[in-house]
């Protein structure tokens, strides 16, 4: 599929263009407690011309047969392109700060602060806030990319006493630009 810049996109948000769009595919989620568990995804980058994305992202579990099974995450959020890199953070050459705040159906709201660029999101947590019912999350990393037209993402996780390690990955392909 051709990418085709869209006529209304904020310049702002340039280096997040190939992000835009519906996103459907498969992953892993594995993590202590937690046995390894397949799932369906779709993800949504959308804009309005502002200078952000909107970003939304539904994971429902599947059974052993591949069937739907419960809903594991919904979460939302806005993505920009920062204005200034965060202090302490090094950009490397073509990339640009990212910010981003994501909320999440199970309580917790996070923000991450990173780097875009060349097809490649780098994010880890700057802080991170919770319900009294939500998830015991302590932080976690983020890593998106964008492999021969498919969006590859990694989820490292530090949550219920665990320090940070994998937690969830997948695998997605454009549906709709």
């Amino acid at each position: 599929m051709t990418f085709v810049l869209p006529d209304d996109l904020a310049p702002e948000v340039y280096p997040l263009a190939w992000l835009v769009g519906s996103w459907e595919g498969h992953g892993v989620v594995d993590y202590p407690g937690i046995p390894a568990t397949d799932f369906r995804q779709t993800i949504d980058f959308t804009h309005d011309g502002g200078p952000y994305l909107e970003y939304r992202s539904a994971i429902t579990l599947m059974g052993p047969d591949g069937e739907t099974g419960q809903v594991w995450a919904v979460e939302s959020g806005f993505w920009r392109v920062a204005p200034s890199v965060p202090e302490g953070y090094e950009l490397k050459d073509f990339q640009h700060p990212l910010e981003v705040v994501l909320t999440d159906a199970a309580g917790f709201v996070a923000v991450y602060v990173g780097a875009v660029g060349n097809g490649r999101i780098d994010l880890g947590t700057d802080l991170m806030a919770r319900t009294a019912s939500a998830p015991e999350v302590a932080g976690a990393t983020r890593l998106y990319g964008l492999v021969n037209g498919e969006l590859m993402w990694a989820q490292d996780l530090a949550a219920f006493g665990n320090e940070l390690q994998s937690y969830a990955s997948g695998r997605l392909s454009r549906i709709e630009p």
